[in-house]
């Protein structure tokens, strides 16, 4: 499958550097696939469509600083970008410019040396233990902002916007964005409806953001991506399932943690810590995941794939270009959609 299938050309002007307020304020594009129907509405709209036989499941993921800058002990400037705790000292890490193995950094507080290096990826050994580092981090560090956002809000401000209202365990590089259209009077709104709400985690790392580069979208690589789910969810979504409730992913890595613990079509399997490199491309076929709550992705990224595989190609292009054509806003700090049958 060529990976030009899932090009667009979107106006710059198109992409959002700032989150709308209030977030339940945003736009929302209803997908209905069963009768190939698109309808425009706002965020807070999205109670019409939920009731007691809901399940809404949140990535409850939390956005930790993980730019920093320091110096190279021979001179010149560095900024890496930590991606994944992969030890108690070590770190996957993005770095600008490239280092060589054997690169000794220092920043402010710690110091680090690249240990390893696999294409973009370095590994880096720091001084300071996984949770030592994070505290400095949240001295030191920036929130990692996508690079096509250009928003010059103070640190402080971006460290609550660039995060959803439910982010709890610290990890992710990247925020869970479709939950950024929640506001907590909403999520009460939503739980007095008779709406189940359950929880998951995944720390959003290389395996979402990373470009796709290959020509053949098969030959694209996933990194693998760590998650969470405590045993009690699990029975609880299966409950449901077997029920005959709807599963409602909000966003992509809430999908993906479902369809990796999907063995069959009404039950995940247990595992309450696991790593998942899934990639979702047409024709795949969902287990486990009834409806999607998602913003609107780059193009050509696994992101694009995963919504033209739920969505339908023919149905998500029109999806997309109407939400051009309607000045819909994009990326993280965009509008939502729901994709619903």
């Amino acid at each position: 499958m060529k990976t030009s299938l899932f090009d667009y050309q979107l106006p710059p002007e198109l992409i959002a550097n700032s989150p709308v307020s209030p977030r339940d304020h945003s736009r929302l594009m209803i997908i209905n696939k069963k009768d190939n129907r698109i309808t425009h509405k706002h965020f807070y709209d999205i109670i019409d469509y939920l009731d007691d036989n809901d399940v809404l499941v949140l990535n409850k993921t939390k956005v930790f600083p993980a730019r920093v800058f320091g110096n190279k002990e021979s001179g010149g400037k560095v900024e890496l970008l930590l991606t994944k705790s992969i030890g108690e000292f070590n770190w996957e890490t993005l770095a600008k410019p490239g280092l060589k193995v054997g690169t000794k950094i220092n920043f402010k507080g710690f110091s680090g040396e690249v240990i390893k290096r696999d294409s973009e990826i370095h590994i880096i050994k720091f001084n300071l233990d996984r949770i030592t580092l994070l505290e400095n981090l949240n001295q030191t560090g920036i929130t990692p902002l996508p690079p096509y956002i250009h928003n010059e809000d103070p640190e402080t401000e971006l460290r609550i916007k660039y995060q959803t209202v439910y982010a709890k365990n610290l990890g992710s590089v990247a925020a869970p964005t479709a939950g950024f259209h929640f506001t907590d009077e909403l999520l009460e709104k939503i739980k007095d409806k008779g709406v189940q709400i359950e929880y998951v985690t995944l720390h959003v790392g290389l395996g979402t953001f990373m470009p796709v580069k290959t020509e053949n979208l098969e030959d694209h690589v996933m990194h693998s991506e760590e998650f969470f789910v405590e045993e009690e969810v699990i029975e609880k979504l299966n409950t449901a399932k077997e029920e005959g409730k709807r599963i409602i992913a909000v966003g992509s890595t809430s999908t993906r943690v479902l369809e990796t613990l999907a063995i069959t079509n009404s039950k995940l399997q247990i595992a309450n810590k696991n790593n998942t490199n899934i990639f979702i491309f047409p024709p795949y076929k969902f287990k486990f995941v009834d409806v999607m709550i998602t913003n609107f992705h780059l193009p050509k990224s696994t992101l694009m794939a995963m919504v033209y595989a739920f969505g339908g190609t023919e149905l998500m292009k029109r999806a997309y270009k109407e939400a051009i054509n309607e000045r819909y806003r994009f990326y993280s700090f965009g509008d939502s959609s729901m994709i619903i049958d």
